[in-house]
């Protein structure tokens, strides 16, 4: 792949990592109600599931799931039950008497991996982007090679942007003033997912 084309393509991923969304939702909370490693753990298996996406639309499966609406369909669906899962679980937090930190269970490593893989792999309009986005880099003739530095670009972008952002939000002074209105942050966050459900939803 020729550096011009893949600067264009990392440009572009760059730009789609730092588009605020979900995902972006959920490595915050489990740097806020974890710590540094949690946010870590759920920005690392995110670009995981970027990169399922990423591999089978090189492989060709982003066709599949294009021309067989139930299947986009059953995986759009879970991911807005998730989605909806994730806001209860923010917007029911119980929190502390105001000004101390909320009342919430730290959440494992395992939950943060989870939480983070599955916002990414439960979005099937990953595949669709990359479908659209890869047709301008490579073709039916492209080595492997090339494909496989796409989809190393792709997740790698991914997991160092949102590794970036545990890391810049887990700082001591930061971390204590944003744990001290975790509450807040909690519910905005379930109020969030739950208007990113309804767009997906009715889109």
């Amino acid at each position: 792949m020729e550096l011009l084309h893949w600067l264009s393509l990392a440009s572009i991923c760059i730009l789609g990592a730092m588009t605020p969304g979900p995902s972006l939702a959920v490595v915050l909370k489990h740097t806020i109600s974890g710590s540094r490693k949690n946010g870590v753990y759920a920005s690392v298996f995110h670009g995981l599931g970027v990169s399922i996406y990423a591999v089978l639309t090189v492989l060709g499966m982003a066709i599949i799931i294009k021309e067989t609406p139930w299947l986009f369909n059953l995986i759009r669906y879970s991911g807005i039950a998730f989605l909806l899962w994730l806001s209860f679980k923010a917007l029911t937090t119980k929190s502390t008497s105001s000004g101390q930190i909320a009342n919430i269970d730290q959440p494992s490593f395992k939950k943060s991996a989870y939480e983070g893989f599955m916002i990414a792999f439960l979005n099937p309009k990953l595949a669709l982007f990359f479908l659209a986005l890869f047709s301008q880099f490579i073709n039916e003739s492209s080595l492997w090679q090339q494909k496989m530095i796409m989809v190393l670009t792709v997740g790698g972008i991914d997991t160092l942007w949102y590794c970036l952002i545990a890391l810049v939000f887990s700082q001591s002074k930061m971390i204590d003033k944003l744990k001290k209105n975790t509450n807040v942050i909690e519910k905005v966050t379930g109020v969030a997912l739950l208007l990113v459900a309804t767009k997906i939803f009715f889109s």
